[in-house]
């Protein structure tokens, strides 16, 4: 039994194909619309794709295929019994000549490699006949000129092309992917595409053709640029062989069948498919879609943050331009426009001058520069006029009419450029550079093609502006200014009342920001002994250096014993016998200039006395740091210990204040030097609706003191991991009297209020120096917390506190009581120093976990 089959999915036809009427009545109500229908069955298919995971039934095809010629043969036949004389004699040409070579009619099981291998080697044998029997497919008006071929049944495997398609996309390795779809949603709409090709040609079930669009990508041998193309297929030269007696479908398993169309468990239950062979051919027309795709690709891409920034995309931006212009050494350059500001955003990636490229890695000023600066050049010209500029070769234009701009083109190998300015709302915010070595790539009917994406780039310039300033007021606001986001209302409330008055003609200044009875808290994590280490570091360095200079002295001086070389070996040694004994201030400085300028100027001379004195100085200027002009290898890795210290502690703070501040806001600032201090007020009147209960001040303190105890192990964890081992030690200052604090314009910063709170201000700056009274030791130590205070009925809760926190293993047992020496200015300070648990490993022991058991006890809000 044997059928034409039509296929559902192609998108031409030859004419002798009929057409299906797309508004025919339905039989039994059931039919496929090629519209509504064909798009929720494609839809579906995703769905339905999560269903069928059988990895062998979603990428093997489970009908048997052949390739034959027998359909193109009886397409032939039929010219023979036509009335047409010339139709008639060459279908009876054919017919003969066919006869003599029965074996190109015998169909080819497309799973046997060498039976498919021997048909090609026996097509080839008979080009000329399979050429004019092949016409009336691909028609030789189109030979030359059309993306075509002949395929094995539901395979993507070519055995006849037209020449384009040949070199094209055969010779590059055929049909590989889709873009449009995935491997197993292919393999599932091509099952899905055989079983309702045999629903309608083999049960007479009316589902109508549905569409789809494949498209691909090849890479141009001529220019190594992406092509891409959509395919249709044309089955008209495929037929379906049921081997056997068909069983029909009864009116329920139909019903069933069109109720699910898109699951094929359903179809392979219902249609047995061992019981039939697709036999053939298939037609592919390949469509050159690439500048529908690279528009396509160029929205999508320009949506994403940083496309136009990031070097990596950028070279994406600008491949997609060049398979726009077919052109593959186009380079582009693209610059934003901020009123009178040029901002360079990025410059033909791999291909940009190095200078520029170097300048944009260290994010310097000279990408940034005014209209004025490229007065007269063809880019400010573009912009100022709001028209784009195109040479198509420079070296047309006369040498003295050359302005700077071109002449840095031309160096850089230029001769052919296009600038176009970038437009929102009628207003110049950018422009874009394509330029190209080779004259005339760029000309006025290819520019044309740009048009659709200036547009695209402007969008994405605009973008990129707005995310760059949303960025840099973040910074400003998280690295520079202290107007914590606590209390910003006040100073909107305050900016909102001067610009009100300022309206009316009032002149006066701004409110002032005070914030009165808040509660302090100040701690501090220091780096013990920092001042000693880095002394120490210091001194290692320049004594290793000295040693290096007075080592090519004592070279020297056996080559040319000069009476100079003796007297600069005697100062060597005097200031290394200095530096050995201690560091005082201005050491460093006064042995760099000895080292600079009496014994380095040497080094010269030193150099021609001979090659091995010559090898020691070029060893030793390699180890001087360029930029401080000394050896810095002790205090670099003290120095990169102490950052990474100081910056985990500051990091560490500030993801647990996320905790703390949801818990009730409250103003916190901190710093970073050799280790960080942190600052704390809370109160009603930083509260914009003033709700307030002093619970949320107890709570604060717990958090500060669970916080630190986590300074404390994360501390000693890292201290195995840096370069120079580094000890900490913490202190908390009680204040439980609140005070005011008020903002200086000035100086930008919160300071407290008032002559009585001065007190607390001078105890925060000194009492890191405090130490036991009677004895030598600093009341802080490494891993302990030092809790200092002035009167006892302070420290009654923090009493409580460490018991709890000894409960759940944060302290350990012990507690020193301690008094401490007077400091100037400030008396009577005692402190309770307890010791912090270090094996305590647990992160989920944080203090956003644990508290939990005293939330219970807050209001409710």
């Amino acid at each position: 039994m044997t059928n034409s089959l039509k296929d559902p999915w192609s998108v031409e036809r030859l004419p002798e194909q009929p057409t299906p009427n797309a508004h025919s009545a339905p039989k039994n109500g059931n039919h496929l619309n090629t519209n509504g229908a064909a798009k929720k069955l494609l839809t579906s298919i995703k769905v339905d794709l999560e269903k069928n995971t059988d990895a062998h039934t979603l990428f093997h095809f489970p009908f048997k295929t052949s390739l034959s010629l027998s359909p193109l043969v009886a397409y032939w036949e039929k010219f023979a019994e036509r009335d047409d004389a010339i139709r008639n004699t060459l279908g009876k040409s054919i017919h003969r000549e066919i006869k003599k070579i029965p074996e190109l009619l015998l169909p080819i099981d497309s799973d046997n490699k060498a039976e498919l291998e021997a048909f090609l080697e026996r097509f080839e044998n008979h080009r000329g006949l399979l050429d004019t029997m092949f016409s009336v497919v691909f028609p030789p008006v189109s030979w030359e000129s059309d993306y075509m071929a002949a395929f094995i049944p539901f395979n993507f495997q070519s055995f006849y092309a037209t020449p384009p398609y040949e070199k094209m996309i055969r010779k590059n390795g055929g049909i590989q992917s889709w873009l449009n779809l995935n491997e197993s949603e292919m393999s599932y709409g091509r099952e899905l595409k055989a079983f309702t090709h045999i629903a309608k040609q083999i049960y007479g079930l009316d589902i109508q053709e549905f569409q789809y669009p494949f498209i691909f990508r090849i890479i141009d041998p001529d220019t190594l640029l992406d092509r891409y193309f959509r395919a249709s297929i044309n089955t008209r030269f495929c037929e379906i062989i049921a081997h056997g007696p068909v069983k029909p479908l009864t009116e329920t398993e139909k019903k069933r069948l069109f109720a699910n169309l898109s699951d094929l468990n359903v179809w392979r239950e219902l249609i047995p498919r061992e019981q039939f062979e697709f036999r053939g051919f298939t037609i592919v027309s390949a469509l050159d879609v690439t500048d529908q795709e690279v528009i396509s690709g160029l929205k999508r891409d320009l949506i994403e943050k940083e496309s136009i920034v990031s070097n990596a995309r950028f070279a994406s931006l600008r491949q997609y331009i060049r398979a726009l212009m077919n052109k593959p050494d186009l380079r582009m350059a693209l610059a934003s426009v901020n009123k009178d500001v040029v901002t360079v955003l990025n410059y033909n990636c791999e291909n940009a001058d190095e200078e520029l490229e170097a300048l944009r890695k260290k994010n310097s000023p000279a990408l940034r520069f005014s209209i004025s600066e490229l007065k007269d050049s063809i880019h400010s010209k573009a912009v100022l006029e709001s028209r784009p500029i195109l040479i198509e070769d420079i070296h047309d234009i006369p040498t003295e009419n050359h302005c700077d701009s071109l002449k840095k083109l031309f160096i850089k190998g230029v001769r052919n450029v296009f600038i176009a300015p970038l437009h929102y709302q009628g207003d110049v915010i950018g422009a874009l550079e394509i330029s190209s070595p080779n004259a005339g790539d760029i000309n006025p009917i290819n520019v044309v093609r740009l048009k659709e994406v200036l547009p695209l780039f402007s969008m994405a310039v605009k973008r990129a502006n707005e995310e760059s300033n949303t960025e840099l007021q973040a910074v400003i606001r998280e690295k520079f200014t202290v107007i914590h986001p606590s209390v910003e209302w006040r100073f909107q409330e305050a900016a909102e009342a001067w610009i009100a008055r300022q309206n009316t003609g009032m002149n006066s200044d701004l409110d002032e920001i005070i914030f009165r009875d808040v509660y302090p808290l100040y701690g501090v994590s220091d780096i013990r002994n920092s001042s000693l280490l880095r002394n120490a570091a210091i001194q290692a360095d320049m004594i290793r250096q000295m040693q290096l200079a007075k080592e090519i002295l004592e070279m020297a001086e056996k080559v040319k014993p000069l009476p100079l070389i003796q007297e600069m070996i005697f100062h060597l040694n005097s200031k290394m016998d200095g530096f050995k004994k201690s560091l005082s201030s201005g050491d460093e400085g006064s042995a760099i200039e000895f080292l600079k300028h009496k014994i380095e100027t040497f080094f010269p001379e030193a150099e021609r006395f001979s090659k091995p004195i010559k090898s020691k100085i070029e060893a030793y200027r390699s180890l001087i740091d360029p930029r401080l002009g000394l050896l810095y290898d002790k205090r670099k890795a003290f120095d990169e210990s102490v950052a990474s210290l100081s910056e985990a502690i500051a990091r560490y703070f500030d993801h647990e204040q996320d905790a703390a501040q949801k818990m009730f806001p409250h103003y916190y600032e901190r710093h970073k030097t050799d280790g960080v201090d942190h600052t704390m007020y809370i109160g009603a009147s930083i509260c914009p609706d003033g709700r307030f209960d002093p619970l949320y001040a107890r709570n604060l303190r717990l958090w500060q003191l669970m916080t630190i105890c986590g300074v404390a192990r994360l501390s000693d964890r890292m201290k195995e991991t840096l370069t120079v081992p580094l000890d900490t030690a913490h202190l908390i200052l009680v204040q439980s009297a609140p005070l005011s604090i008020r903002f200086h314009i000035d100086e930008k910063q919160f300071d407290v209020d008032g002559t009585y709170n001065i007190r607390y201000e001078i105890m925060k700056k000194r009492i890191d120096k405090a130490v036991v009274k009677g004895e030598s030791q600093r009341v802080t130590q490494p891993g302990r917390i030092a809790i200092i205070y002035s009167q006892q009925r302070e420290i009654a809760e923090y009493r409580e506190m460490i018991q709890y926190l000894q409960n759940i293993c944060f302290l350990q047992k012990e507690v020193e009581e301690l008094e401490l020496e007077d400091m100037q200015g400030v008396h009577g300070l005692k402190a309770l120093r307890v010791t912090v648990n270090l094996s305590l490993r647990k992160e989920t022991e944080t203090f956003h976990s644990l508290i939990s058991s005293f939330k219970t006890s807050l209001p409710v809000e």
